[in-house]
């Protein structure tokens, strides 16, 4: 499940091409209806001349990916999937935040895609076409971003956009009873992700600009685990991240329901409402491969199997975000082959 996007086809040259268009679609199929099926171990080694999966046909390499926590779990399963089909390609996978990813990594031509949840900056392009960089944006899933207390917490059950900036902005709300004289008059336990995260990015952007600036006196990490545990230590504690990590831990917290204004109906964070975009905080995720790395076999032959694979039932069912669409694939696939030259 998680949510919707676009992508391009093959990608490998000439003769070769037409070989894996043409094992690739099943593979995928396999796949989707079958999570992450084993050779047997009768199997022939590759490249032995009996093999005829894609094990032997001889793709080598290493691609790199960087960027958003809230897509590293997508990625990593596709890195897993991908690597069991092509042993002798080397996928990293590295959890940098969106904007960490993009500055310190992506733009200075030191990774080969990109993971972001939310859209690329003006800033962040002209970096990148500085160092001869040239990001494709493919929309690849969707999100509900969550904001989680301790289960402890038994007093605050929805809250507003509004209600959520006095919180979180620079000179806000400092305990629960500023936002309701019924609530606990203790202060607010802030767990969030860093300033390089496109989750902070989003959240800034759509939510606490309502009433100024986000906060800087929080407990900010890209590590969603410490959030996790902020929220166990303490009733007064909040915080927020991808719907993923609190479907990993539901036992451990407790999400809102959230209501863009005063007077809505509350929605509670899940995949469909996601994907209707009936919950407020849905949002989109993205990859953003360069142009230039694109060019090499491995890392069409990566970008390719993970545009196919945005459409599993495992996206939803394993790692919890809304899965690409038909259409939306279809697209991103299409733009892919323009890209390797198809």
């Amino acid at each position: 499940m998680m949510r919707r996007d676009q992508f391009g086809r093959s990608f490998e040259g000439v003769s070769r091409r037409n070989f894996l268009t043409a094992i690739s679609g099943a593979t995928a199929a396999a796949f989707a209806g079958c999570l992450g099926s084993e050779t047997s171990s009768d199997d022939e080694p590759a490249g032995n001349g009996q093999d005829t999966t894609e094990n032997s046909d001889g793709l080598s390499g290493t691609v790199t990916v960087t960027g958003s926590s809230t897509v590293y779990p997508i990625s990593e399963e596709m890195k897993a999937r991908f690597m069991e089909k092509h042993p002798d390609v080397t996928v990293t996978v590295d959890s940098t935040g969106s904007g960490g990813g993009f500055e310190n990594h992506f733009c200075p031509g030191d990774s080969d895609i990109n993971a972001a949840s939310r859209p690329i900056k003006d800033g962040e392009k002209t970096h990148c076409g500085e160092n001869d960089v040239t990001p494709a944006e493919m929309q690849i899933a969707g999100d509900a971003l969550t904001m989680a207390v301790s289960t402890e917490n038994t007093w605050a059950e929805c809250l507003s956009f509004d209600q959520l900036a006095q919180i979180w902005s620079e000179d806000g709300a400092e305990t629960w009873a500023d936002l309701n004289a019924d609530w606990p008059d203790e202060p607010f336990e802030r767990y969030g992700p860093d300033t390089t995260s496109g989750t902070y990015d989003w959240f800034s952007q759509n939510v606490v600009s309502r009433v100024g600036s986000h906060r800087s006196d929080y407990v900010s990490t890209e590590d969603d685990e410490t959030i996790v545990q902020g929220l166990e230590s303490s009733p007064y504690a909040i915080g927020y991240f991808g719907y993923s990590y609190y479907a990993q831990n539901k036992d451990r917290i407790t999400a809102l329901a959230i209501k863009t204004n005063e007077g809505d109906a509350c929605g509670d964070p899940s995949l469909q409402a996601a994907k209707t975009g009936s919950y407020p905080m849905a949002r989109p995720l993205f990859i953003y491969p360069s142009k230039e790395a694109l060019q090499r076999e491995e890392v069409a032959a990566f970008v390719r199997f993970y545009l196919e694979n945005s459409t599993a039932d495992w996206v939803a069912e394993e790692v919890k975000y809304v899965p690409s669409s038909d259409e939306q694939a279809e697209t991103n696939l299409q733009a892919l082959a323009e890209i390797v030259g198809e």
